[in-house]
């Protein structure tokens, strides 16, 4: 018997009894929705957090087909998803010798699939438990080719992009989706093949380019699902992940050079080929121009530049240029002058050292402090340094609390490398604009928002008012120079909805109103509604009651509520809706902690009939009533009556008792 491995060995799920083997040969079976494909290759840590994410989820097994490619692995990797094959009938193991990357289990993958739908898991990272399932049913609501779901790091990794907004429909020159190529992401199979994308083979790193790039350019339709974490991105606790080994970097600018020659073949030159170039020489390009370039000699260095070199001179238009931050455009060029000394001096300043505080121009612009700014025997130009239109707000609300009628908000805020001198949270609505002067103490900020004094001082008018937060940063001419500001939507972090009910604050001489945060679709930004009427976002969204009636018409009415800001001295009254009359029933109010209420009123002989019971709440020229809805578990939800019956005549008993006697 040959020792040999042979190139691959399909290994088929062990029969288990009572459990069908999904098959697509077998005549009349369903295809699976979608096949998950799989590399592995010496990652048995990680194997049952990310297999067994997969077989956790929502979408039903019978729906999935697991192709697990086994590439070479030397630390029991392949026995362990061979057992696991016994275990799960939609498991199929595939093994082959070690080929040097994640492309060719990738493509061996895609030759075994038969669902209607790809994923590519990485074998160290895991799936969300819902991800497939909402993945899948994206895929068949917008019949997309290609759906992104929002990846997140896990374990201090980094997420290559932070999508936030989920769309059907995307256009890759005016979304995000074009700056992950990775292959982590659901693909129409009947697409993969009409276009016969397939992976490199034999490269651990930029594999998925010759993939993802022509998917994108040939899909008609590329969805983004931005409202569940669908794909957790791990690194690897002994650093193997393949973006982290060392490589031949000069070879890899060369085969970059053989990526983006197919990239121009199919976009021309303009603005839409140079927004796909800027993502190039974020990444493959100038991204190797750090560390890597540093730990090269001077002839390795060199050789570097050269094979960088052609990039620049063929896809480094003044467009792209002009698109990159100072610390790239300045490594560009370098590169297109052949200024080997300055290049290394700048990637030192970013690597080694960290450069000083950006020079403040007169006019106000802002550069970077990189080496050789402005020197004459250089003849850098200023635009390399320029840095005036990419200075970006980072900033973050890190708190909003209700403190009776006052807003108090607080976070974070910077322009980095800047000091600022003046932070101010800017009301936007209704045509106009309001500023509302922050305290600052040890790096947060701090701004309190009353609706009686926002506007300059005078009442906030009502209607919606959108909350940005604006930082200035002046230079050492102080004030009197002209100031560098930048401002942002105030967004709460990781969709904290929490405080948002409707309340009743107070305006001062424009009387109460009601007001409400709430968070705008489908950004997230924070907004304050105030509603002189109270109509928009009405109060009372728990208000709970039951009401029980004697057929000698005693009633008995009673509610709880949280009603947020209500004064000590509003009116609130039980009140009854019916056969086009109103009763207002004598109500006795509890306050309890947290803004709850109880309200309760005793009604003798009411009038029959069935009536709707509401909450009457009144403050100020403030009047609002409130349905109120069955607390029960069978009819919660439900608005609440209350039913009356006739009372019997005073000659009733007595009729009775005759009959008895038979009189």
């Amino acid at each position: 018997m040959s020792d040999e491995t042979p190139a691959e060995i399909p290994v088929a799920p062990a029969e288990i009894p009572g459990v069908a083997r999904p098959d697509a040969a077998v005549p009349g079976a369903v295809p699976p929705a979608v096949s998950v494909i799989v590399p592995v290759h010496n990652t048995l840590p990680y194997l049952d957090r990310s297999i067994g994410s997969v077989f956790a989820q929502t979408l039903g097994q019978d729906r999935i087909e697991l192709i697990a490619v086994d590439d070479g692995s030397s630390d029991g990797s392949g026995a362990w998803l061979d057992e696991q094959a016994g275990r799960h009938p939609n498991l199929t193991v595939i093994h082959q010798p070690a080929s040097g990357g994640a492309g060719k289990p990738r493509n061996v993958g895609l030759a075994h699939a038969t669902g209607d739908y790809v994923f590519f898991l990485d074998s160290d990272d895991r799936l969300g438990t819902e991800a497939l399932a909402r993945l899948t049913q994206m895929a068949d609501t917008y019949e997309s080719d290609i759906v992104y779901g929002r990846i997140v790091g896990a374990e201090g990794r980094g997420a290559p992009i932070d999508l936030r907004t989920s769309n059907g429909q995307v256009s890759i020159f005016d979304s995000p989706v074009y700056w992950t190529l990775a292959a982590y992401k659901l693909f129409r199979r009947s697409f993969v093949e009409q276009h016969q994308l397939r992976f490199v083979e034999g490269r651990l790193l930029a594999e998925d380019l010759p993939f993802g790039i022509p998917a994108l350019l040939h899909a008609k339709t590329v969805s983004i699902l931005a409202d569940y974490d669908c794909y957790y991105l791990y690194g690897r606790e002994d650093d193997s992940n393949a973006s982290r080994q060392d490589i031949d970097w000069t070879e890899h600018l060369d085969y970059i050079g053989t990526v983006l020659t197919d990239v121009a073949e199919t976009v021309p030159p303009g603005p839409d080929r140079d927004k796909l170039m800027v993502r190039h020489f974020h990444g493959e390009i100038l991204g190797a121009f750090g560390a890597p370039y540093l730990a090269r000699d001077e002839t390795g260095r060199r050789a570097m530049a050269d094979a960088a070199r052609p990039l620049v001179e063929s896809y480094l238009t003044d467009r792209v240029l002009a698109a990159l931050p100072p610390r790239l455009r300045l490594r560009a060029h370098c590169l297109r002058a052949g200024l080997t000394d300055e290049l290394t001096a700048v990637i030192q300043a970013d690597t080694e050292a960290r450069p000083g505080l950006p020079h403040l121009d007169e006019d106000g612009r802002r550069y970077a402090a990189y080496p050789y700014f402005r020197d004459p025997e250089r003849d850098i130009p200023d635009a390399c340094y320029e840095l005036t239109d990419h200075l970006v707000l980072r900033q973050q609300l890190t708190g909003r609390q209700w403190t009776g009628d006052v807003l108090r908000l607080h976070g974070t805020a910077e322009l980095p490398g800047l000091d600022h001198t003046a932070v101010d949270v800017l009301l936007r609505g209704n045509g106009t604009e309001h500023h509302v002067t922050a305290r600052c103490a040890d790096g947060v900020w701090h701004a309190d928002i009353d609706p009686a004094t926002a506007a300059d001082g005078g009442p906030l008018a009502a209607g919606v008012w959108g909350m940005k937060i604006a930082v200035t940063a002046y230079g050492a001419g102080g004030t009197a120079a002209p100031g560098l500001r930048r401002d942002a939507w105030l967004c709460p972090q990781d969709d904290d909805r929490t405080g948002l009910e409707p309340r009743i604050v107070g305006r001062g001489a424009a009387g109460p109103a009601v007001a409400a945060l709430f968070l705008s679709e489908p950004h997230g930004h924070l907004h304050l509604d105030l509603d002189h009427e109270g109509r928009r976002r009405p109060l009372g969204g728990d208000l709970r009651g039951a009401a029980a009636c004697t057929r000698f018409g005693r009633a008995l009415v009673v509610a709880r509520l949280t009603l947020p800001g209500c004064p000590a001295d509003a009116g609130l009254e039980l009140i009854l809706f019916g056969g086009g009359q109103t009763l207002t029933l004598p109500t006795t109010v509890e306050r309890s902690a947290g803004d709850r209420l109880a309200v309760r009123s005793v009604l003798r002989g009411a009038p029959p009939g069935t009536w709707r019971v509401a909450l009457r709440v009144t403050t100020g020229e403030l009047l609002r009533e409130l349905p109120v809805r069955a607390g029960g578990a069978a009819d919660a939800g439900t608005p609440l009556t209350l039913t009356v019956p006739k009372r019997p005549s005073p000659a009733a008993p007595l009729r009775r008792l005759r009959r008895r006697l038979g009189r």
